[in-house]
């Protein structure tokens, strides 16, 4: 296949999936390792937890979302660090956002009419959490969300078509959502806890890819299983496998259960040394999380003020 990073599509190629292989153990040893020997202090660990803060899509996905919440998070992801700290840092107000604000499709029009474009709004589509409604239905979501106005689109996958194998059938489903998504950003949430062999997830990650995905996402953040360091260096590799083979940047997005300032520089240690800093933008990779950001402002607001905040001072609104 030639390099042309202009394409939006590449044909099902089952001989590359059929040659996946994953090497648990290797993983497990890489993603341990990295960790224990890398680590950031002091004025770096600040500018990492800045730049931690651009690739973030504040998230709110639960049953209770209403237009108030929606309301908080869109002003807390216009103004995610609180005026003291910025100005204890010498930085300017509004420097910093958020790279998206990520909800249910049924408030992405309210999100829009807050923002007044001032972010990105990214709808989760596609019977998200299960993925599980019809086809016509779940592209019938997305069409919907754009039309509210949604910039991207958090496609769900069917995972019973990777467990069963069926490649042919996933990569005609996010193809026509790539499609339907009329040249919109998506973000394909592959379900890593539900597909259960990091093979597979290699394997759902690469079909993916060659059906138009722009992102390749962990999870949804409902199964038992979400983001960790052993399914993202999976993707991750498969993301440069890809690259290397096409010459298309496709992005990341972890998800679920990432919710301190640790695990967000865990996140960033491990794709700057699995793709480089070329990667480090909201372009190609994003933190999908909705604590995330409390945690990472009250470390922000200790090296600052040289002690931590009460949680009262360090709430989402």
């Amino acid at each position: 296949m030639k390099k042309n990073v202009k394409k939006l599509f590449f044909e099902l190629d089952e001989k590359w999936i059929d040659q996946v292989r994953v090497n648990l153990s290797a993983v497990e040893r890489r993603t341990s390792s990295l960790t224990k020997r890398r680590t950031v202090k002091k004025e770096y660990q600040v500018a990492w937890l800045l730049k931690a803060i651009t690739l973030l899509d504040l998230t709110t996905l639960s049953g209770d979302d209403t237009f108030g919440k929606v309301e908080k998070l869109c002003i807390k992801g216009i103004n995610p660090i609180a005026d003291l700290i910025l100005k204890k840092l010498n930085i300017e107000n509004e420097i910093i956002n958020v790279g998206a604000i990520c909800v249910y499709h049924d408030l992405v029009a309210h999100a829009k009419k807050q923002l007044k474009g001032k972010l990105t709004v990214a709808a989760v589509s596609t019977g998200f959490p299960a993925g599980l409604s019809s086809f016509q239905t779940r592209k019938k979501e997305i069409i919907n969300s754009i039309n509210s106005g949604a910039d991207e689109i958090d496609i769900v996958i069917n995972r019973s078509y990777v467990l069963r194998n069926e490649w042919k059938r996933l990569y005609d489903e996010v193809r026509e959502f790539k499609e339907a998504a009329q040249g919109k950003r998506i973000k394909a949430i592959l379900g890593t806890g539900d597909v259960a062999t990091l093979r597979n997830v290699a394997k759902a990650s690469l079909v993916a890819m060659m059906a138009g995905a722009d992102f390749i996402k962990t999870s949804t953040g409902k199964e038992k299983t979400n983001a960790n360091l052993n399914n993202s260096l999976v993707m991750l590799r498969m993301i440069r496998e890809f690259y290397e083979y096409t010459g298309k940047r496709i992005g990341f997005k972890p998800a679920g259960g990432i919710s301190s300032a640790k695990n967000a520089l865990d996140y960033l240690i491990l794709m700057y040394e699995e793709l480089g800093s070329e990667w480090i933008n909201p372009n190609l990779f994003r933190i999908g999380a909705s604590s995330l950001l409390i945690d990472i402002e009250r470390q922000l607001y200790h090296y600052a003020l040289g002690r931590y905040a009460t949680s009262n001072k360090m709430a989402m609104s």
